[in-house]
């Protein structure tokens, strides 16, 4: 077993080393991230006005009074995340940053339509529609964006800039600096919007939309994805890689855009249309507890376990485990290169998040509303807050026990192993 480990172990790991340390996956995690606390905010704001106990009425009333606070940031995601794309891969080619933001996110708008059409039809002109500042503009936001950094940078690190006296001030030096890459990349976008619109009769967005967005969004919104990208954040953590990080940032741009369709959906009254969603996944898998649930595990370990060794790391684990910080645990017991505790590492998120699906499916749990919630807010809480509902807090509690009982028979089998070497 061991020696088939190591051999796995040397396959796996330089790949997941590159795909971790790939440049274009590292600037869209931590794009994303830049729009986190803007997203937080819209979150709380949407919980605030959609108290469960709140009327209809009382609830019109408080989106109309601070209905801006979600329009302003969870609508809008992806002008945080086109200016993100382009400040974080520009500063990864030690190019200014902000004007690398700043040519990425005019190069997105230079693609989108300024018209929407109301609802009786008529087409306004000159507007923005937030659709496409949101979840409709995602994809093509993120294409624009990495394209356009691209080109700025390239563009840049050729020389072809405007180089000012030593006396000027730096900020007027780095804006004409600027200006001829800007020019040229913005140029680029600008014809290539006028031919889609000019020649084939419609627009980037509609186009992305249908032929990509669409097909990878109903991909990961299905069980079997899911699982599989659960699958591959524990095998990775197994070999003590951050499988977290890994797999989202190929998977993020997925969940996120899940999450503000059904944010949206919330918003209208309607049916919520996914189920699987960024806020699904933050709080029915790393919500028990970390990658892999372990809360269950660490209260087995405090409280159940007979030996000191693993007492001594359960309680020193619980108070991180409690606010879904596991790394004492995963490194404690250990969980890396464990191959006794393999199977539940593996199969105890995958069975759970089946359950977890098939029982939103069946309206029995609501699915999460779109709110992002901290990954950090303790089991329970961030249930009800992701579900609006106390039953997504009761299917945690649920979800905890079933992990417990999953992994129970191989901490015992661990627990006695130590017995025979003592």
């Amino acid at each position: 077993m061991n020696n088939f480990m190591d051999r796995l172990s040397e396959k796996i790991l330089p790949f997941a080393n590159k795909l971790g340390q790939n440049r274009y996956l590292s600037v869209l995690r931590d794009a994303f991230m830049l729009s986190f606390p803007l997203t937080m905010f819209g979150s709380i704001v949407v919980v605030l006005n959609n108290l469960p106990f709140f009327s209809d009425a009382t609830k019109g009333t408080l989106g109309n009074l601070f209905g801006n606070g979600q329009n302003a940031t969870m609508s809008i995601m992806s002008v945080f995340v086109t200016f993100g794309i382009g400040y974080y891969l520009s500063k990864s080619y030690d190019v200014e940053g902000i004007f690398g933001g700043a040519v990425s996110f005019a190069s997105f708008l230079l693609l989108t339509p300024f018209m929407m059409t109301t609802a009786d039809g008529v087409e306004v002109t000159g507007v923005l529609s937030l659709d496409r500042l949101g979840a409709k503009g995602m994809f093509i936001g993120m294409i624009a964006a990495f394209l356009a950094a691209e080109i700025y940078c390239r563009i840049t690190k050729k020389g072809w800039q405007i180089k000012m006296p030593d006396g000027v001030p730096p900020a007027v030096s780095k804006s004409f600096a600027a200006l001829i890459p800007a020019v040229l990349t913005l140029t680029i976008f600008l014809l290539i919007n006028a031919f889609v619109t000019g020649v084939l009769n419609t627009n980037l967005h509609d186009v992305v939309y249908e032929i990509i967005q669409k097909p990878l969004v109903g991909l990961g919104s299905s069980l079997p994805a899911t699982l599989l990208a659960l699958f591959f954040v524990q095998f990775l953590w197994f070999f003590g890689l951050h499988g977290q990080i890994i797999v989202n940032s190929v998977m993020d741009p997925i969940w996120n855009t899940l999450m503000l369709d059904n944010l949206e959906a919330y918003k209208a009254g309607e049916t919520l249309p996914h189920i699987i969603t960024k806020p699904f996944m933050e709080t029915f898998t790393v919500g028990l507890g970390g990658s892999g649930m372990t809360l269950a595990v660490v209260l087995i370990m405090a409280f159940v376990m007979k030996k000191k060794q693993y007492k001594d790391i359960g309680r020193l684990s619980l108070a991180p485990g409690i606010f879904n910080v596991n790394e004492p645990a995963i490194f404690g017991l250990p969980i890396v290169l464990n191959a006794t505790i393999l199977i539940p590492w593996v199969i105890a998120p995958i069975l759970v998040t089946t359950l977890n699906y098939l029982v939103m499916a069946a309206g029995i749990v609501p699915a999460p509303t779109g709110v992002s919630v901290p990954w950090t807010v303790p089991i329970f809480f961030s249930g009800m807050l992701a579900t609006n509902s106390v039953l997504g807090g009761l299917l945690q509690l649920v979800d905890m026990v079933i992990v417990g009982f999953i992994w129970y028979p191989f901490l015992r089998v661990l627990d006695k192993e130590k017995d025979s070497m003592i």
